[in-house]
């Protein structure tokens, strides 16, 4: 039974990792490792869209969620995402949110949040975290994903 568990989480979350990024309406999305607890799996995501206004260089990061919910009914869980700039930034929270999450199903990447930020540094590397809780349970552990801010 454990193992029946165990392997549906581990191909749920190769099968998350493989969901299209025009689900998360990003340019690209990029997923992290995975938490899971009590019967709910999470996957942190990011994204980073380039943009420009006049003569500045800006990237839209935008945290999102995998959720897969391996228990025999559907759960609320509830969500937060933090970003922070690798170099000496600091952790700020920059969404949470909650969604029920069907019986035995793997969700599309939901976004939690965004942040903007200029590009000053190229190639600075940013990262989310995000952590999950269904509903009368308690929070996982993080899980994260990073990318470089101002990529070529």
């Amino acid at each position: 039974m454990r193992l029946t568990r165990i392997t549906a989480l581990i191909a749920a979350t190769a099968l998350a990792l493989l969901l299209p990024a025009t689900n998360a309406h990003a340019a690209a999305v990029a997923c992290g490792g995975s938490v899971s607890t009590e019967g709910i799996a999470a996957n942190g995501c990011i994204s980073a869209e380039r943009g420009k206004e006049g003569r500045i260089h800006l990237r839209d990061i935008k945290a999102h969620v995998v959720l897969t919910n391996t228990r025999s009914h559907a759960v609320n869980v509830d969500y937060e995402a933090f970003f922070r700039v690798v170099s000496g930034g600091h952790w700020v929270k920059i969404g949470n949110g909650r969604t029920l999450v069907s019986r035995r199903t793997t969700t599309s990447p939901i976004e939690i949040g965004s942040t903007t930020r200029v590009c000053f540094v190229v190639n600075a590397k940013v990262e989310i975290r995000v952590h999950v809780k269904p509903a009368g349970g308690s929070w996982s552990n993080w899980t994260g994903a990073a990318t470089s801010q101002c990529q070529t």
